[in-house]
Formats: C-alpha cells, structure tokens, sequence
C-alpha cells in the first residue's frame, strides 16, 4: 500500500474522507485541505452510468468555464489562407499549415491545445499518431475542428475544457486554481455538469451520475454525495 507524505497526512488529519458530502462542502475542504506551495489546480472526477464501450454511450465534449482555468493556454491552429490571419487575430500563439505539421514531425510541440479547420484535416491526420495519444487532436465533437477559427481560440484561451469519459466510465476535468475560492470554482462546476448532464445518451439506463470526488493536485479527494446533484443543478 503507497504511503503517503508528511504534508499530506497532516491535510488529512482529522478530516473523514470517507465521508459523503454536498458539492458546496466537498469544494470547500477541497481547498482547504490544500498544501502545495504552488498553486494548485482543482479537479473533479465524475463517475457515470454508461458504458463506453458501446459507441452510442460515449460521453465526450466541451464547455467554456465562467470563470476559465487560471492559466495561460499556448493554441495552434492549422488552417491556410485567411483563416491564418484570422487565428492570429483572435489570439492563436501558431497558425499554420505545412509547416506546422512539418515542425511536429521533427518533435515540436510547444502549445497546449489545438484547432484545425475542416480543409487541413487530412494534412493534419499525418501526425495524428503524436498528436492523439497527447490528447492534442483536433476534433469535430468537441468544436476543435470549425471554419470559425477565431471563435475557438477565443473560447480555447478562456478556459474551454474538452473532457472524454475512460474505459471505466469516468470523467475527469479541472476546475481551475484554488486561489479562485470556493465560489468561482462551483461556478466552474455548475457549468461543466450542466454541459456534461446535456450530453446523457438515450441508451444510458439507471442513475447517469452515480459518484463524484473533488481534489486538488496534491490533495486528498472529497467524496459528493450524488443525489445532491440534481439540487446543486437546480440552484
């Protein structure tokens, strides 16, 4: 069995984190369970009733945050023509074609996200091997892959978050920094869930959210009680 550091058996001392609690609850010892001298981010892991196995169960997409990550977010933009000019308007750190993908291929891959407008993702398929496994693939589901460049740099750079649900049926997604405080970061939540209950397959039988934990980087994570889901949702 791992043993835990120092630091944080001392954030966890006294704490049940066992214990089943409201979403407003679990954010607030979250963040005051934090100990890092850095800041750290939040995170919110959520278990759904689907089974991804079957493609019509997959859970998978988007959401602008309120309150965005707390982080500067480097975008590259495969496009051509006036598009390009129209990614860098917007805010785009690369904008490119050929020559981006060339880059990637001789091992660059300074930037955090990545958009492709329609017309390049064939070109852009050449280095899906690099880019997929490093979650940077562009993709139509999650709105990376649009003619509307500057709208998805804009969104990118404030704090959109792509998620996916895992083999197992979780979903796991950051919420922002924990210098944010309890109230933008249940913002940040509310949002995500809202996005997240939207996209419930049809074929999804039984309870569609059926656990939640919310941590920090290096924290201990707080149990939610999944019935107050709906309550939180609804406030």
């Amino acid at each position: 069995m791992p043993k835990h550091g120092k630091k944080y058996r001392s954030a966890t001392e006294g704490r049940d984190i066992a214990e089943i609690l409201t979403l407003e609850d679990a954010v607030a010892k979250s963040l005051g369970a934090s100990f890092a001298k850095f800041d750290e981010t939040v995170d919110v892991a959520i278990c759904l009733g689907v089974d991804p196995k079957y493609s019509d169960q997959m859970v998978r997409g988007a959401v602008t945050l309120p309150h965005g990550l707390g982080k500067t977010v480097r975008v590259a933009v495969f496009c051509k023509g006036d598009k390009e000019a129209e990614a860098k308007a917007a805010g785009a750190d690369f904008a490119g074609a050929e020559e981006l993908v060339a880059r990637i291929k001789e091992g660059w891959l300074d930037f955090d996200k990545a958009i492709a407008t329609p017309d390049v993702m064939a070109l852009v398929g050449q280095i899906g091997r690099v880019l997929g496994p490093r979650g940077l693939m562009p993709n139509a589901k999650t709105g990376t892959v649009t003619f509307d460049v500057a709208t998805a740099v804009k969104e990118t750079k404030a704090g959109r978050v792509e998620f996916k649900v895992d083999k197992a049926g979780v979903l796991h997604a950051p919420l922002g920094k924990v210098s944010f405080g309890p109230e933008k970061i249940l913002d940040n939540l509310k949002s995500l869930l809202d996005t997240v209950n939207r996209l419930k397959p049809a074929t999804a039988k039984g309870t569609y959210m059926k656990a939640m934990a919310v941590s920090t980087t290096m924290g201990p994570g707080f149990k939610v009680d999944p019935t107050t889901i709906k309550k939180f949702l609804e406030g």
